[in-house]
């Protein structure tokens, strides 16, 4: 059965809802948010999805931006059902990836991290790359993997198992937004807008104007890609300065997108299906005070397990951030 319709007052009452704690994988003391908007489940902390101590590849002691991939049922003898893809943030990042038989853990690190540094041929030398996201594309049965180095680019490779990947390009870089001058954190997701020839969205983090806004595109092949020169979603609207983080969202009929604040919370706002509204709903999801997030967690990406929603998310003050899971509560 669908999702009722929520107007919006029974959406922004359904933001303050009652917490239940699970048992943590790896942590401290488990806890949980507030409900979120728009008829969401709340998220629950279960554990870190990696133990950082024992990483082989971890030069910064910071890890980003997670993005997790079921392979079972696209690429059969793969190295787990799920592929976690991540990053350290700063100089020399580079991706990295890990693979587990459930979203709830154990992630075993991949053995030949990073499979993207910093420096690749002659397609590119940078001071750094980070913020993956794999789209699973099915019209060529390849992995695309877009990342950005440095925060001005966006670029894209691809793959067959998602392991060895060969690059392809740049797909997004300042000049092509007017007045940013940066164009990172960049997610893409299969969604139809017809009357653009789109069959996929790109959201991403632009530095506009001295705040971060988050901005979007559009694409008939996940490859070529057209920009909105304004923001999709402004900051003053949640009460803040600074966005990132940004991820697609389905419910109710309706498109959302789900981002970090400089607050430290997640907040959610409607966009719809055009990309042609800014509805903001609020608070999404609250950090726990203590470890590991300490008031922060940002960059959330989502998964289904046994027909359980997990959450991945950047957990943790800026140069100690680690990959944690959460897991809905109803």
């Amino acid at each position: 059965m669908s999702d009722p319709i929520l107007d919006r007052r029974t959406i922004l009452r359904a933001a303050a809802g009652t917490a239940v704690a699970l048992p943590a994988l790896s942590s401290p003391a488990a806890a949980a948010a507030a409900a979120g908007p728009a008829g969401f489940p709340s998220y629950a902390y279960l554990g870190r999805s990696l133990n950082t101590s024992a990483l082989r590849y971890n030069p910064t002691g910071e890890l980003i931006f997670p993005c997790v991939r079921g392979t079972y049922d696209r690429m059969p003898g793969g190295l787990g059902r799920y592929y976690l893809y991540y990053a350290p943030h700063d100089a020399p990042g580079g991706i990295c990836l890990a693979y587990g038989d459930s979203l709830a853990g154990p992630f075993t690190e991949y053995h030949a991290n990073p499979i993207v540094s910093r420096q690749w041929g002659s397609h590119f030398n940078v001071s750094h790359v980070s913020s993956p996201h794999v789209l699973w594309h099915a019209a060529s049965r390849r992995w695309y993997l877009y990342f950005h180095g440095e925060n001005s680019t966006t670029r894209l490779a691809t793959s067959a198992n998602g392991v060895d990947f060969s690059y392809h390009g740049v797909v997004l870089n300042t000049s092509m937004v007017p007045g940013i001058s940066e164009a990172s954190y960049a997610r893409v997701f299969d969604h139809a807008i017809p009357a653009r020839g789109a069959r996929y969205v790109m959201v991403f983090m632009g530095n506009h104007g001295g705040n971060r806004k988050i901005f979007w595109g559009w694409s008939g092949d996940a490859v070529s890609w057209q920009f909105a020169p304004d923001p999709l979603i402004s900051p003053a609207g949640d009460g803040l300065t600074d966005l990132s983080g940004p991820h697609l969202l389905k419910r109710n009929g309706t498109t959302y997108v789900v981002y970090h604040g400089n607050s430290g919370k997640m907040y959610l706002t409607e966009v719809g299906n055009s990309f042609d509204r800014e509805v903001h709903l609020g608070v999404f999801h609250t950090p726990l005070t203590g470890g590991p997030d300490s008031r922060r967690s940002a960059a959330p990406a989502f998964g289904t397990d046994g027909g359980v929603s997990y959450m991945f998310y950047e957990a943790g003050q800026r140069g100690s951030t680690v990959i944690a899971v959460a897991r809905a509560t109803s």
